[in-house]
């Protein structure tokens, strides 16, 4: 799916935004459905620790919002979601660019709305990996996010 002029836009306003600026990742695509989108974070002097790997808190930070955002895009304003809870296991440490792709399939979407019609609110869980170039496994990190639908008062 290609990247239309308001994800492109969101996308560059996104990185230039400072507390995700902060991280050192960049969103490098997003698709105009808002189901994928994909991130970089390299190593340099900006996410460099004491011993010359990428920081753990920069791997951890670079990756944190993306999934509440695109659950917040695809669902619309009926709906509430924050990020829960998170588990990170750092695999090897990180000396060069590492790249990460969230996915949100239409089956999850459907599934989503269809548990958010009957209960008053859902956890769901998605496993993420940060990779380099070679497709080798840095980082592995459970995301748990809290969804519910506004009801009207």
């Amino acid at each position: 799916m290609a990247e239309d002029l308001s994800s492109k836009s969101f996308r560059w306003m996104f990185n230039l935004f400072p507390a995700y600026r902060g991280t050192g990742g960049r969103v490098t695509y997003i698709a105009d459905d808002w189901h994928e989108v994909r991130i970089k974070l390299p190593l340099n002097w900006r996410t460099r620790n004491y011993v010359g790997t990428i920081y753990g808190g920069s791997i951890y930070a670079s990756i944190d919002p993306i999934y509440m955002l695109m659950l917040m895009k695809i669902l619309g304003p009926d709906y509430i979601v924050w990020d829960k809870a998170a588990k990170v296991r750092f695999r090897k440490p990180g000396r060069e660019t590492l790249y990460a792709e969230f996915l949100l399939s239409d089956d999850e979407i459907a599934e989503i709305k269809r548990l958010a019609e009957n209960e008053r609110s859902i956890d769901r869980i998605y496993d993420l990996e940060l990779r380099d170039k070679n497709g080798v496994v840095h980082a592995q990190i459970e995301k748990t996010l809290y969804i519910a639908r506004k009801r009207d008062k």
